[in-house]
Protein backbone atom coordinates (compact mmCIF):
# COMPACT_ATOMS: atom_id res chain seq x y z
CA UNK A 1 0.00 0.00 0.00
CA UNK A 2 1.37 3.14 -1.10
CA UNK A 3 0.71 6.29 1.14
CA UNK A 4 1.80 9.63 1.57
CA UNK A 5 4.84 8.56 3.64
CA UNK A 6 6.26 6.63 0.54
CA UNK A 7 6.61 10.29 -1.80
CA UNK A 8 9.51 10.15 -3.32
CA UNK A 9 11.37 14.20 -3.63
CA UNK A 10 11.18 16.53 -5.98
CA UNK A 11 13.87 18.22 -8.10
CA UNK A 12 12.23 21.27 -6.17
CA UNK A 13 13.66 19.14 -2.46
CA UNK A 14 16.91 18.64 -4.39
CA UNK A 15 17.25 22.47 -4.84
CA UNK A 16 15.92 23.33 -1.49
CA UNK A 17 18.71 20.85 0.05
CA UNK A 18 21.57 22.12 -2.17
CA UNK A 19 21.03 25.31 -1.29
CA UNK A 20 20.88 24.75 2.17
CA UNK A 21 23.88 22.96 2.47
CA UNK A 22 25.88 25.14 0.34
CA UNK A 23 25.02 28.52 3.26
CA UNK A 24 27.82 31.41 1.98
CA UNK A 25 29.84 29.33 -0.56
CA UNK A 26 29.42 30.46 -4.06
CA UNK A 27 26.60 28.63 -6.07
CA UNK A 28 27.53 30.64 -9.62
CA UNK A 29 29.77 32.69 -11.01
CA UNK A 30 29.15 34.59 -14.34
CA UNK A 31 32.14 37.11 -15.51
CA UNK A 32 32.41 39.26 -12.08
CA UNK A 33 29.03 38.58 -10.69
CA UNK A 34 29.38 35.78 -7.73
CA UNK A 35 26.21 34.59 -5.63
CA UNK A 36 26.12 32.44 -2.91
CA UNK A 37 23.71 29.38 -2.19
CA UNK A 38 22.04 31.60 0.32
CA UNK A 39 21.56 34.52 -2.35
CA UNK A 40 20.35 31.99 -4.49
CA UNK A 41 18.09 31.23 -2.35
CA UNK A 42 16.66 34.64 -1.71
CA UNK A 43 16.84 35.44 -5.38
CA UNK A 44 14.72 31.94 -6.11
CA UNK A 45 11.88 33.59 -3.46
CA UNK A 46 11.74 36.26 -5.78
CA UNK A 47 11.16 35.00 -8.54
CA UNK A 48 8.65 32.24 -7.54
CA UNK A 49 6.46 35.29 -6.24
CA UNK A 50 6.96 37.22 -9.38
CA UNK A 51 5.76 34.03 -11.33
CA UNK A 52 2.70 33.51 -8.68
CA UNK A 53 1.95 37.12 -9.23
CA UNK A 54 1.97 36.71 -13.13
CA UNK A 55 -0.96 34.13 -12.38
CA UNK A 56 0.98 31.20 -13.23
CA UNK A 57 -0.29 28.19 -11.49
CA UNK A 58 0.73 24.24 -10.42
CA UNK A 59 1.37 22.28 -14.04
CA UNK A 60 1.60 25.17 -16.10
CA UNK A 61 4.75 25.31 -18.73
CA UNK A 62 6.73 28.30 -18.84
CA UNK A 63 10.20 28.42 -21.41
CA UNK A 64 13.63 29.83 -21.31
CA UNK A 65 15.38 31.13 -24.05
CA UNK A 66 18.58 32.56 -23.08
CA UNK A 67 22.69 32.18 -23.60
CA UNK A 68 24.46 30.44 -20.36
CA UNK A 69 23.86 32.37 -17.60
CA UNK A 70 22.75 32.34 -13.44
CA UNK A 71 19.26 33.41 -13.90
CA UNK A 72 17.85 31.38 -16.61
CA UNK A 73 18.89 28.19 -14.25
CA UNK A 74 17.03 30.07 -11.38
CA UNK A 75 14.46 30.13 -13.78
CA UNK A 76 14.19 26.32 -13.93
CA UNK A 77 14.81 25.85 -10.26
CA UNK A 78 12.07 27.83 -9.63
CA UNK A 79 9.44 25.81 -11.58
CA UNK A 80 10.57 22.72 -9.97
CA UNK A 81 9.67 24.25 -6.47
CA UNK A 82 6.44 25.24 -7.79
CA UNK A 83 5.59 22.18 -9.74
CA UNK A 84 5.68 24.42 -13.08
CA UNK A 85 6.46 22.24 -16.23
CA UNK A 86 9.77 23.81 -18.27
CA UNK A 87 10.84 24.03 -21.63
CA UNK A 88 14.61 24.72 -22.17
CA UNK A 89 14.76 26.11 -25.64
CA UNK A 90 18.34 25.47 -27.70
CA UNK A 91 19.47 28.71 -28.09
CA UNK A 92 20.70 27.32 -31.40
CA UNK A 93 17.95 26.70 -32.86
CA UNK A 94 15.48 28.44 -35.35
CA UNK A 95 12.80 30.96 -35.05
CA UNK A 96 10.87 28.68 -36.72
CA UNK A 97 11.25 25.73 -33.72
CA UNK A 98 11.32 28.03 -31.36
CA UNK A 99 7.89 28.94 -32.37
CA UNK A 100 6.50 25.43 -32.79
CA UNK A 101 7.71 24.12 -29.52
CA UNK A 102 5.65 27.51 -27.97
CA UNK A 103 2.50 26.11 -29.10
CA UNK A 104 3.14 22.29 -28.82
CA UNK A 105 4.21 23.28 -25.27
CA UNK A 106 1.32 25.49 -24.96
CA UNK A 107 3.73 27.97 -23.12
CA UNK A 108 2.29 30.08 -20.71
CA UNK A 109 5.33 32.22 -20.08
CA UNK A 110 8.39 33.27 -22.06
CA UNK A 111 11.51 34.13 -19.63
CA UNK A 112 14.03 36.19 -22.58
CA UNK A 113 17.33 37.39 -22.62
CA UNK A 114 16.66 40.64 -24.30
CA UNK A 115 19.87 41.23 -25.91
CA UNK A 116 20.26 37.92 -27.47
CA UNK A 117 16.67 37.09 -28.29
CA UNK A 118 14.69 40.29 -27.55
CA UNK A 119 13.43 40.58 -31.52
CA UNK A 120 12.73 36.68 -31.92
CA UNK A 121 11.06 36.49 -28.77
CA UNK A 122 8.41 39.39 -29.52
CA UNK A 123 8.01 37.52 -33.08
CA UNK A 124 7.13 34.65 -31.30
CA UNK A 125 4.53 36.55 -29.28
CA UNK A 126 2.50 38.20 -32.89
CA UNK A 127 2.47 34.91 -33.92
CA UNK A 128 0.61 32.75 -31.57
CA UNK A 129 -3.28 33.24 -32.06
CA UNK A 130 -3.22 34.05 -28.16
CA UNK A 131 -2.16 36.05 -25.23
CA UNK A 132 1.76 35.12 -24.38
CA UNK A 133 3.26 37.26 -21.56
CA UNK A 134 6.74 37.81 -21.91
CA UNK A 135 9.60 38.42 -19.09
CA UNK A 136 13.37 40.01 -19.73
CA UNK A 137 16.60 39.29 -18.16
CA UNK A 138 16.91 43.30 -17.70
CA UNK A 139 15.40 46.07 -19.10
CA UNK A 140 13.71 45.56 -22.32
CA UNK A 141 11.39 48.09 -23.69
CA UNK A 142 7.57 47.64 -22.72
CA UNK A 143 7.95 44.12 -21.45
CA UNK A 144 8.79 43.27 -17.75
CA UNK A 145 12.02 43.41 -16.35
CA UNK A 146 12.12 39.92 -14.21
CA UNK A 147 14.85 42.06 -11.58
CA UNK A 148 12.70 44.84 -11.19
CA UNK A 149 9.82 42.87 -10.39
CA UNK A 150 11.88 40.76 -8.15
CA UNK A 151 13.28 43.55 -6.12
CA UNK A 152 9.48 44.19 -5.12
CA UNK A 153 9.24 41.28 -3.13
CA UNK A 154 11.10 40.14 0.15
CA UNK A 155 12.59 36.20 0.15
CA UNK A 156 10.43 34.43 1.73
CA UNK A 157 11.31 30.48 3.35
CA UNK A 158 11.32 28.48 0.28
CA UNK A 159 8.53 25.52 0.54
CA UNK A 160 8.35 22.82 -2.26
CA UNK A 161 5.14 22.37 -3.62
CA UNK A 162 6.13 19.81 -6.26
CA UNK A 163 5.68 16.15 -6.17
CA UNK A 164 7.50 13.62 -8.14
CA UNK A 165 4.72 12.51 -10.25
CA UNK A 166 4.45 15.98 -11.32
CA UNK A 167 5.34 16.86 -14.62
CA UNK A 168 9.30 18.61 -14.69
CA UNK A 169 10.26 19.08 -18.13
CA UNK A 170 9.52 19.06 -21.73
CA UNK A 171 12.89 18.59 -24.04
CA UNK A 172 12.53 19.00 -27.44
CA UNK A 173 14.53 16.90 -29.89
CA UNK A 174 14.35 16.09 -33.71
CA UNK A 175 11.34 14.09 -34.87
CA UNK A 176 11.44 11.95 -37.95
CA UNK A 177 8.48 13.70 -39.13
CA UNK A 178 10.73 17.02 -39.38
CA UNK A 179 8.85 19.16 -36.56
CA UNK A 180 10.68 18.42 -33.41
CA UNK A 181 9.62 15.96 -30.18
CA UNK A 182 8.58 17.05 -27.32
CA UNK A 183 10.24 14.51 -24.45
CA UNK A 184 7.95 14.66 -21.09
CA UNK A 185 10.17 14.13 -18.00
CA UNK A 186 8.27 13.86 -14.29
CA UNK A 187 10.09 14.91 -11.68
CA UNK A 188 10.25 11.59 -10.95
CA UNK A 189 12.90 11.21 -13.91
CA UNK A 190 15.01 14.15 -13.15
CA UNK A 191 15.82 13.07 -9.60
CA UNK A 192 16.60 9.85 -10.61
CA UNK A 193 19.42 11.27 -13.04
CA UNK A 194 20.75 13.35 -10.64
CA UNK A 195 20.86 10.35 -8.18
CA UNK A 196 22.54 8.13 -11.03
CA UNK A 197 25.16 11.17 -11.71
CA UNK A 198 26.33 11.36 -8.24
CA UNK A 199 26.42 7.51 -7.36
CA UNK A 200 28.45 6.86 -10.67
CA UNK A 201 30.72 9.92 -12.29
CA UNK A 202 34.11 10.94 -11.61
CA UNK A 203 33.22 13.69 -9.67
CA UNK A 204 35.96 16.04 -7.60
CA UNK A 205 35.37 16.13 -3.97
CA UNK A 206 34.03 19.98 -4.08
CA UNK A 207 33.33 20.62 -7.76
CA UNK A 208 34.18 23.52 -9.85
CA UNK A 209 32.67 23.38 -12.91
CA UNK A 210 32.55 25.28 -15.79
CA UNK A 211 29.64 25.36 -18.39
CA UNK A 212 30.51 26.70 -21.69
CA UNK A 213 28.24 24.46 -24.08
CA UNK A 214 24.03 25.50 -23.89
CA UNK A 215 22.95 24.73 -20.29
CA UNK A 216 19.53 23.92 -22.07
CA UNK A 217 21.32 20.55 -23.01
CA UNK A 218 23.83 18.33 -21.25
CA UNK A 219 25.91 20.91 -19.77
CA UNK A 220 22.54 22.17 -17.79
CA UNK A 221 21.86 18.37 -16.99
CA UNK A 222 25.17 18.33 -14.47
CA UNK A 223 24.49 21.22 -12.62
CA UNK A 224 22.14 19.68 -10.20
CA UNK A 225 24.65 17.06 -8.88
CA UNK A 226 27.22 19.78 -8.48
CA UNK A 227 25.14 22.21 -6.37
CA UNK A 228 24.03 18.77 -4.37
CA UNK A 229 27.92 18.64 -4.02
CA UNK A 230 27.58 22.33 -2.36
CA UNK A 231 30.23 22.69 -5.45
CA UNK A 232 30.24 26.13 -7.97
CA UNK A 233 29.42 26.87 -11.52
CA UNK A 234 31.05 28.81 -13.44
CA UNK A 235 29.39 29.91 -16.58
CA UNK A 236 29.93 31.49 -19.90
CA UNK A 237 27.95 31.72 -23.00
CA UNK A 238 29.62 29.86 -25.88
CA UNK A 239 33.18 28.23 -26.18
CA UNK A 240 36.56 29.22 -27.45
CA UNK A 241 40.12 28.12 -26.46
CA UNK A 242 41.14 31.22 -25.11
CA UNK A 243 38.48 31.71 -22.84
CA UNK A 244 38.13 28.26 -21.77
CA UNK A 245 41.60 28.01 -20.64
CA UNK A 246 41.72 31.50 -18.90
CA UNK A 247 38.86 30.52 -16.86
CA UNK A 248 39.71 27.21 -15.86
CA UNK A 249 43.19 28.66 -15.06
CA UNK A 250 41.46 31.90 -12.94
CA UNK A 251 38.58 29.96 -11.15
CA UNK A 252 40.87 26.89 -10.84
CA UNK A 253 38.32 24.85 -12.79
CA UNK A 254 38.60 20.83 -11.42
CA UNK A 255 35.84 19.81 -13.75
CA UNK A 256 34.03 20.45 -17.15
CA UNK A 257 31.65 19.28 -20.28
CA UNK A 258 33.02 19.41 -23.30
CA UNK A 259 31.85 17.77 -27.15
CA UNK A 260 34.57 16.13 -29.07
CA UNK A 261 34.89 18.96 -31.53
CA UNK A 262 36.18 21.21 -28.18
CA UNK A 263 38.71 18.39 -27.12
CA UNK A 264 40.15 18.72 -30.83
CA UNK A 265 40.54 22.33 -30.69
CA UNK A 266 41.85 22.45 -27.34
CA UNK A 267 44.36 20.13 -28.42
CA UNK A 268 45.22 21.85 -31.28
CA UNK A 269 45.47 25.18 -29.92
CA UNK A 270 48.90 26.56 -28.93
CA UNK A 271 46.93 28.66 -26.52
CA UNK A 272 46.95 25.55 -24.27
CA UNK A 273 50.42 25.70 -23.36
CA UNK A 274 50.23 29.79 -22.01
CA UNK A 275 47.82 28.57 -19.20
CA UNK A 276 47.90 26.28 -16.00
CA UNK A 277 45.17 23.88 -16.56
CA UNK A 278 46.42 21.27 -13.62
CA UNK A 279 43.32 21.77 -11.40
CA UNK A 280 41.39 20.09 -13.89
CA UNK A 281 40.33 16.69 -12.58
CA UNK A 282 37.49 15.66 -14.45
CA UNK A 283 36.64 16.27 -18.06
CA UNK A 284 33.48 14.70 -18.76
CA UNK A 285 32.77 14.39 -22.49
CA UNK A 286 29.88 13.24 -24.76
CA UNK A 287 27.21 14.50 -27.46
CA UNK A 288 28.49 12.55 -29.94
CA UNK A 289 31.11 9.70 -30.61
CA UNK A 290 35.07 10.96 -30.46
CA UNK A 291 37.75 9.64 -32.84
CA UNK A 292 40.13 7.49 -30.11
CA UNK A 293 43.74 8.31 -31.75
CA UNK A 294 42.37 11.82 -30.37
CA UNK A 295 41.31 10.66 -27.04
CA UNK A 296 44.63 8.66 -26.60
CA UNK A 297 46.40 12.23 -27.77
CA UNK A 298 44.40 13.90 -25.33
CA UNK A 299 44.86 11.77 -22.03
CA UNK A 300 49.07 12.02 -23.10
CA UNK A 301 48.53 15.85 -23.03
CA UNK A 302 46.17 16.25 -20.21
CA UNK A 303 46.50 13.55 -17.78
CA UNK A 304 43.68 10.78 -17.39
CA UNK A 305 40.75 12.73 -16.63
CA UNK A 306 38.77 11.98 -18.97
CA UNK A 307 35.19 10.18 -18.46
CA UNK A 308 32.56 9.78 -20.99
CA UNK A 309 28.74 9.94 -20.61
CA UNK A 310 26.26 9.05 -22.97
CA UNK A 311 22.60 9.14 -22.75
CA UNK A 312 19.71 11.13 -24.93
CA UNK A 313 16.64 13.31 -24.31
CA UNK A 314 14.20 10.23 -23.85
CA UNK A 315 16.37 8.99 -20.55
CA UNK A 316 18.08 12.04 -19.77
CA UNK A 317 22.22 12.22 -19.09
CA UNK A 318 22.75 9.13 -17.62
CA UNK A 319 22.22 5.40 -19.30
CA UNK A 320 26.24 4.68 -19.68
CA UNK A 321 29.20 5.69 -18.49
CA UNK A 322 33.02 4.73 -19.34
CA UNK A 323 34.69 6.13 -16.01
CA UNK A 324 38.71 7.99 -16.01
CA UNK A 325 40.32 4.53 -14.87
CA UNK A 326 38.76 2.90 -18.04
CA UNK A 327 40.35 4.88 -20.09
CA UNK A 328 43.54 2.90 -19.94
CA UNK A 329 45.59 3.50 -23.58
CA UNK A 330 48.64 1.01 -22.92
CA UNK A 331 46.74 -1.68 -21.71
CA UNK A 332 43.02 -1.99 -22.79
CA UNK A 333 43.19 0.62 -26.08
CA UNK A 334 39.87 -0.71 -27.41
CA UNK A 335 37.69 0.75 -24.85
CA UNK A 336 39.16 4.03 -26.15
CA UNK A 337 36.20 3.89 -28.54
CA UNK A 338 33.51 2.10 -26.11
CA UNK A 339 31.00 4.18 -24.55
CA UNK A 340 30.97 2.25 -21.26
CA UNK A 341 28.61 0.23 -19.16
CA UNK A 342 24.90 0.45 -18.06
CA UNK A 343 25.42 3.61 -14.73
CA UNK A 344 23.74 2.08 -11.62
CA UNK A 345 20.42 2.32 -11.12
CA UNK A 346 19.63 1.41 -14.93
CA UNK A 347 18.08 -1.43 -16.52
CA UNK A 348 19.90 -1.94 -20.44
CA UNK A 349 19.50 -4.40 -22.93
CA UNK A 350 20.68 -4.75 -26.47
CA UNK A 351 17.55 -6.18 -28.26
CA UNK A 352 16.49 -7.56 -31.53
CA UNK A 353 13.16 -6.04 -33.31
CA UNK A 354 11.11 -8.53 -31.37
CA UNK A 355 12.02 -7.90 -27.85
CA UNK A 356 14.90 -10.34 -28.14
CA UNK A 357 18.51 -10.35 -26.17
CA UNK A 358 21.48 -10.59 -28.89
CA UNK A 359 24.47 -12.29 -28.46
CA UNK A 360 27.70 -10.99 -27.12
CA UNK A 361 29.54 -9.67 -29.86
CA UNK A 362 26.17 -8.94 -32.03
CA UNK A 363 25.00 -6.01 -32.99
CA UNK A 364 21.40 -4.74 -30.98
CA UNK A 365 19.19 -2.14 -30.59
CA UNK A 366 19.98 -0.40 -27.40
CA UNK A 367 16.97 -0.61 -25.18
CA UNK A 368 16.65 0.38 -21.38
CA UNK A 369 13.69 0.85 -18.62
CA UNK A 370 13.51 1.88 -15.47
CA UNK A 371 13.08 5.74 -13.29
CA UNK A 372 14.80 7.34 -16.22
CA UNK A 373 12.34 6.60 -19.09
CA UNK A 374 10.41 9.49 -20.15
CA UNK A 375 6.52 9.30 -19.46
CA UNK A 376 6.37 10.17 -23.62
CA UNK A 377 6.35 12.17 -26.46
CA UNK A 378 3.51 14.57 -26.21
CA UNK A 379 0.98 14.82 -28.80
CA UNK A 380 3.35 11.78 -30.82
CA UNK A 381 1.31 8.50 -30.87
CA UNK A 382 2.92 7.14 -33.78
CA UNK A 383 6.41 8.03 -32.38
CA UNK A 384 5.57 6.46 -28.56
CA UNK A 385 4.34 2.97 -30.29
CA UNK A 386 7.71 3.11 -32.07
CA UNK A 387 9.75 4.36 -29.04
CA UNK A 388 7.73 1.63 -26.41
CA UNK A 389 7.89 -1.84 -27.63
CA UNK A 390 8.28 -5.31 -25.51
CA UNK A 391 8.21 -3.48 -22.08
CA UNK A 392 11.52 -1.34 -23.24
CA UNK A 393 12.36 2.21 -24.05
CA UNK A 394 14.18 1.52 -28.16
CA UNK A 395 16.93 4.35 -28.01
CA UNK A 396 17.34 4.17 -31.98
CA UNK A 397 21.58 3.60 -31.30
CA UNK A 398 22.83 0.19 -32.16
CA UNK A 399 25.65 -1.29 -30.51
CA UNK A 400 27.26 -4.45 -29.46
CA UNK A 401 28.51 -5.34 -26.27
CA UNK A 402 32.28 -7.13 -25.32
CA UNK A 403 33.31 -10.02 -23.09
CA UNK A 404 33.86 -7.74 -20.41
CA UNK A 405 30.31 -6.12 -20.50
CA UNK A 406 31.45 -2.64 -22.51
CA UNK A 407 29.36 -0.96 -25.04
CA UNK A 408 30.34 -0.02 -28.92
CA UNK A 409 27.89 2.14 -30.49
CA UNK A 410 27.89 0.78 -34.20
CA UNK A 411 25.61 3.05 -35.79
CA UNK A 412 21.94 5.17 -35.57
CA UNK A 413 19.06 3.42 -36.46
CA UNK A 414 17.17 6.68 -36.83
CA UNK A 415 19.82 8.12 -39.45
CA UNK A 416 20.56 10.72 -37.20
CA UNK A 417 24.13 13.42 -37.67
CA UNK A 418 25.70 14.38 -34.70
CA UNK A 419 27.66 17.20 -36.05
CA UNK A 420 30.11 19.08 -33.52
CA UNK A 421 28.04 17.74 -30.23
CA UNK A 422 24.99 18.55 -31.56
CA UNK A 423 21.99 16.57 -33.09
CA UNK A 424 21.28 16.91 -36.54
CA UNK A 425 18.22 15.06 -38.22
CA UNK A 426 18.52 14.74 -42.33
CA UNK A 427 14.83 14.63 -42.64
CA UNK A 428 14.43 18.03 -41.63
CA UNK A 429 17.12 19.33 -43.85
CA UNK A 430 15.58 17.49 -46.92
CA UNK A 431 12.60 18.87 -46.03
CA UNK A 432 13.90 22.57 -46.38
CA UNK A 433 15.80 21.54 -49.82
CA UNK A 434 13.17 20.12 -51.07
CA UNK A 435 10.91 23.23 -51.11
CA UNK A 436 13.92 24.86 -53.92
CA UNK A 437 12.16 24.98 -57.24
CA UNK A 438 14.76 23.55 -58.72
CA UNK A 439 15.39 20.14 -56.78
CA UNK A 440 13.31 17.28 -57.26
CA UNK A 441 14.74 15.13 -54.55
CA UNK A 442 17.35 14.85 -51.95
CA UNK A 443 18.63 12.99 -49.52
CA UNK A 444 20.88 13.83 -46.73
CA UNK A 445 23.78 11.66 -44.47
CA UNK A 446 26.19 12.29 -42.11
CA UNK A 447 29.55 11.38 -43.41
CA UNK A 448 32.40 11.28 -40.98
CA UNK A 449 35.15 14.36 -40.40
CA UNK A 450 38.12 14.75 -38.41
CA UNK A 451 37.10 18.32 -36.90
CA UNK A 452 33.57 17.85 -35.97
CA UNK A 453 32.99 14.11 -35.76
CA UNK A 454 30.26 13.82 -38.19
CA UNK A 455 29.44 16.55 -41.47
CA UNK A 456 26.29 16.91 -43.16
CA UNK A 457 26.12 15.89 -46.64
CA UNK A 458 23.15 16.87 -49.05
CA UNK A 459 23.05 14.58 -52.48
CA UNK A 460 20.78 16.56 -54.83
CA UNK A 461 18.56 15.45 -57.68
CA UNK A 462 17.90 18.63 -60.06
CA UNK A 463 14.43 19.31 -61.85
CA UNK A 464 14.85 19.05 -65.89
CA UNK A 465 16.74 21.38 -67.09
CA UNK A 466 17.09 23.24 -63.58
CA UNK A 467 19.78 24.23 -61.24
CA UNK A 468 20.82 25.98 -58.00
CA UNK A 469 23.63 27.74 -56.39
CA UNK A 470 24.84 25.60 -53.59
CA UNK A 471 25.01 28.76 -51.50
CA UNK A 472 21.76 29.72 -52.27
CA UNK A 473 20.35 26.54 -51.02
CA UNK A 474 22.55 26.98 -47.80
CA UNK A 475 21.45 30.04 -47.31
CA UNK A 476 17.73 28.15 -47.22
CA UNK A 477 18.77 25.95 -44.76
CA UNK A 478 20.42 28.37 -42.46
CA UNK A 479 17.71 30.72 -42.73
CA UNK A 480 15.17 27.82 -41.83
CA UNK A 481 16.91 25.08 -39.21
CA UNK A 482 20.56 27.29 -37.99
CA UNK A 483 24.21 27.38 -39.12
CA UNK A 484 24.14 24.10 -37.53
CA UNK A 485 21.94 22.26 -39.73
CA UNK A 486 23.66 23.17 -43.00
CA UNK A 487 25.42 20.78 -44.78
CA UNK A 488 29.07 21.70 -45.35
CA UNK A 489 28.77 19.13 -48.73
CA UNK A 490 26.48 18.98 -51.46
CA UNK A 491 26.38 17.30 -54.61
CA UNK A 492 24.92 16.51 -57.61
CA UNK A 493 23.11 12.63 -59.00
CA UNK A 494 20.88 11.75 -61.83
CA UNK A 495 18.68 9.86 -59.48
CA UNK A 496 19.09 8.61 -55.52
CA UNK A 497 20.04 5.48 -55.03
CA UNK A 498 17.25 2.81 -53.26
CA UNK A 499 16.32 -0.43 -52.28
CA UNK A 500 14.58 -3.16 -54.04
CA UNK A 501 11.70 -1.96 -52.30
CA UNK A 502 11.92 1.48 -53.98
CA UNK A 503 12.87 3.48 -51.00
CA UNK A 504 16.09 5.90 -50.76
CA UNK A 505 18.71 3.14 -49.70
CA UNK A 506 21.13 5.68 -47.13
CA UNK A 507 23.04 2.97 -46.09
CA UNK A 508 24.16 2.86 -49.72
CA UNK A 509 24.19 6.76 -50.50
CA UNK A 510 26.58 6.94 -47.06
CA UNK A 511 29.21 4.41 -48.86
CA UNK A 512 28.25 6.56 -51.99
CA UNK A 513 29.33 9.78 -50.63
CA UNK A 514 32.52 8.17 -49.40
CA UNK A 515 34.47 8.67 -52.83
CA UNK A 516 34.06 12.71 -52.09
CA UNK A 517 36.00 12.66 -49.44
Amino acid sequence: MKTQAHQGCSMGDLIITAIHRGGDRDAFVWGDLHITYREMGRQLSQIIQVLDGMGLQHGQTIATLSTNRPHAFFISAAAYVMGLRVVWMNPMSSSDDHLYQVEDAQVQLMVVEPSSFGERALKIAQSVDRALPLLGFGPWGGQTDLFSQMALHTPQTLVSGSQEDDHCALIYTGGTTGKPKGVLHTHRVMVAMVMMQMADFDWPALPRFLAMTPITHAAGALIPPVLMHSGTVIMHPGFDVKTFCALVQRHRVNCTFMVPTMIYVLLDSPVRQDHDLSSLETLIYGAASIAPARLKEGIAELGPIFMQLYGQSEAPMAMTVLHKHEHDPENYPHRLSSCGTPVVGIQLALLDDEGQPVPTGEVGEICVRGPLVMQEYIHKPEENAQAFRHGWLYSGDLARRDNDGYLYIVDRSKDMVISGGFNVYPREIEDVLATHPAVAAVAVVGVPHEKWGEAVHAVVVWRTGQTADWGELADRVRAKKGAVHVPKYFHAVDQLLTTGLGKVDKKAIRMQVQNFH
